[in-house]
């Protein structure tokens, strides 16, 4: 398999939206300055984790993207790869993953499975609730609350690790009801739970605008209870920005999909980072 393929087959420049807040995550709970050895584990970790997802999700709905004229080129659809070399990559994401896992701490290791659980259950949930967006929403910010248990194995004085993670909560799940409105008519005609197939388009992206001010709200807690920098300020300001124009774009999914969430992430990792260091 080349690396062409393994690259489109598990999204890589996907990780754009959840590395900046795996860091953001650990630059809270360290408040200081990794080590190399640190940084590149929680990459590693955040990598091969992201492989796992990505495969589990390729793999399971492989049924149903051959039906979808937007996805039915994928690779396992379309023949460009076998199911057991999609099998062999998600192996190989899985012992990347558990093994930065278990070189971390030992409570990172123990709590491994539970992003897994998730990556698995997270497929199936748009056959019976529309309550499936949230699944994205939980693998990306397990992550941002995974960045904090890599470097401080504990949950005690975690408010501000815990803000972040339900900041991600609700901006990943705001943005997967956004990304959802591609398959609207698709999702209908299957039985699919997504909302926009089952509330229509316009109030899907109403309650994506919620979430997006309730994860906006969050930010803003984060800000002024526990970075109150003024160079961090415009990084607030922006991020609320990005998240206005995602929805005012909302008509163009690869713009507010793609490349503002891209942007999103780094805002709030720069807000992070000069509320602590600035």
């Amino acid at each position: 398999m080349g690396p062409n393929r393994f690259f489109s087959f598990v999204k890589v420049e996907h990780t754009l939206f959840s590395v900046p807040l795996i860091f953001a995550g650990m630059f809270l709970a360290l408040k200081g300055i990794p080590s190399a050895a640190q940084a590149a584990l929680i990459l590693a970790a955040a990598t091969g984790a992201r492989t796992v997802s990505f495969a589990l999700n390729r793999i399971i709905d492989r049924q149903i993207d051959r039906l979808n004229p937007r996805t039915a080129d994928r690779e396992l659809p379309a023949g460009r790869m076998t199911l057991r070399e999609a099998a062999a990559v998600l192996a190989v994401g899985l012992v990347v993953y558990l093994t930065s896992a278990a070189l971390l701490n030992t409570l990172c290791l123990i709590l491994s499975p539970i992003p897994l659980v998730v990556f698995v259950a997270y497929p199936h949930m748009k056959r019976f609730t529309s309550l499936s967006h949230f699944g994205v929403g939980s693998g990306l910010a397990l992550g941002a609350l995974g960045g904090w248990i890599a470097v401080r194995p504990s949950l005690a004085d975690a408010e501000p690790g815990l803000l972040l993670t339900f900041f991600t909560l609700f901006w990943a799940t705001g943005f997967d009801i956004i990304y959802s409105t591609l398959d609207e008519s698709f999702d209908r005609d299957q039985k699919l739970y997504s909302l926009p197939s089952r509330l229509g388009r316009k109030r899907a992206l109403q309650i994506a605008a919620l979430l997006h001010i309730v994860a906006f709200g969050l930010l803003a807690v984060l800000f002024v209870a526990y970075l109150k920098s003024l160079p961090a300020f415009p990084f607030l300001i922006l991020a609320g920005v990005l998240l206005y124009f995602e929805h005012e774009k909302a008509e163009d999914v690869d713009i507010a999909f793609f490349k503002i969430n891209a942007i999103e992430g780094f805002a709030v990792l720069g807000m992070v980072l000069f509320g602590l260091f600035a």
